[in-house]
């Protein structure tokens, strides 16, 4: 309840919680974990059992070693040192680093993890809840401090702030109105391997640049499994699936049996998509927030979610709407003056990508400073945004590519134009 109507204990007789976190993902676990740690009473409410499966890759990039909470032992599977680049399967090439890149988890352990680190600070958590719906206003809510959340038996709860983190399909992010721009469908299997292939793949991970504008696809090894998928625009579901189809019998891995086999949707927000409404805030996948390029999203959510955690704080203390909107927009203006700006760049290099995948492919795979800045950037020591900002280089060579990407935009509408004018369909032009 609230902390500071703990000597009331209720409001109407009901306990009022100083934050209330929807969802128990990384953002929803560190957001509780940043709130519980400031000392305030704080409910984390996710619908499965916990551990559960997610559909992800589990890359753990610096950015998101570097959110963690202090003393979080990561429970990696493996240590990735080399990168093998394919272009849809041809002109493979791997680049080797004797400095570790990146870590691979799976996520069952690795969100259970979060969760216990989120207790260990205090936070509450309650697990096989759903969340219907919130209240800011109406019969169920006691005063203009107060949001209610309304569970899907009846139920409901009070709050002085609440995080909403219950993913892309979020409820929460319903409420405060969250726009999406982009999105991609990935498909995903976990496919048992013998030692002699697993050995195969120690230390390694594959990145192939897919036959569909925008799509990719990624071996992520895991011990003695391979967690091997793709992605790529929604709204091509047949092709994408084919994709996958093809991707793991040209490994020669068709003739083992996956013991998981998913897909997901993610999506990216808005550039003028809200971040919170009265006293509810949005984070990690609820808000939109990932990378657009390589849909990379544990990051987003470590980093997102420690903020709204931040600031919820800050909108529980508040004694009128005006106070809570104020910090309201000040954790939207941390959001948008970090992984806002990062998501930006990673915009202008999807539009490059989906034109021009084998540019990059020949870029990162022949020359040296491309792969240092990707091997920079997967070890956390700087960003997409950082490269552009800090490297004249890579500022220039965006810029450059990006003239060339409008003309080829103004070049394709030149062409749908006149198809529309002699009635022949223009076909093949990416979204």
């Amino acid at each position: 309840m609230s902390s500071e109507n703990a000597d009331a204990g209720s409001v109407n007789d009901e306990p009022v919680w100083d934050v209330v976190v929807v969802g128990a993902g990384p953002a929803g676990a560190s957001a509780a974990y940043a709130a519980a740690v400031a000392g305030r009473q704080v409910l984390l409410l996710e619908k499965a059992e916990l551990p559960r499966y997610k559909t992800c890759g589990g890359g753990i990039i610096g950015p998101s070693r570097d959110s963690l909470p202090p003393g979080f032992e990561l429970p990696l599977k493996e240590r990735v040192h080399a990168v093998t680049f394919s272009l849809n399967g041809k002109l493979s090439r791997t680049r080797r680093s004797k400095r570790m890149l990146f870590g691979l988890i799976n996520r069952p352990e690795f969100d259970a993890s979060l969760v216990e680190h989120a207790q260990k600070a205090g936070a509450v958590l309650r697990t096989g809840t759903t969340v219907s719906r919130v209240e800011q206003h109406g019969p169920a809510v006691p005063d203009r401090r107060t949001v209610a959340v309304v569970l899907s038996d009846g139920e409901t709860l009070l709050a002085r702030a609440v995080v909403g983190a219950d993913g892309s399909a979020s409820r929460i992010g319903a409420h405060v109105g969250v726009k999406m721009d982009q999105v991609d469908l990935g498909l995903e299997a976990e496919i048992p391997v013998p030692p002699t292939v697993a050995e195969d793949w120690a230390g390694r991970v594959l990145l192939d640049w897919g036959p569909l504008p925008g799509s990719y696809g990624w071996v992520f090894p895991k011990g003695d499994t391979l967690t091997v998928g793709v992605i790529s625009a929604r709204g091509e579901g047949g092709a994408t699936k084919r994709y996958l189809e093809d991707f793991i019998a040209r490994l020669g891995l068709a003739g083992f049996e996956p013991s998981v086999s998913s897909g997901h949707l993610t999506r990216c927000r808005s550039e003028d998509s809200p971040l919170s409404r009265g006293r509810v805030l949005v984070c990690g996948d609820a808000a939109g927030l990932l990378e657009p390029w390589t849909r990379e999203g544990i990051s987003f959510a470590l980093r997102s979610g420690r903020l709204a955690g931040e600031w919820a704080v800050r909108i529980s203390e508040s004694h009128d709407a005006v106070d809570a909107r104020r910090q309201a927009l000040n954790y939207a203006f941390a959001i948008k003056a970090g992984l806002g700006v990062e998501m930006g760049v990673g915009r202008r290099l999807l539009a490059i990508f989906e034109r021009r995948p084998a540019l990059m492919h020949a870029a990162v795979t022949g020359l040296r400073p491309a792969w240092n800045a990707f091997a920079d950037i997967v070890r956390g020591s700087t960003s997409l945004a950082g490269l552009v900002r800090t490297r004249p280089i890579a500022r220039r060579a965006l810029d450059v590519l990006d003239r060339k990407q409008a003309v080829a935009a103004d070049a394709a509408d030149e062409r749908e134009s006149a198809a529309a004018e002699d009635g022949t369909p223009e076909v093949g032009t990416p979204r």
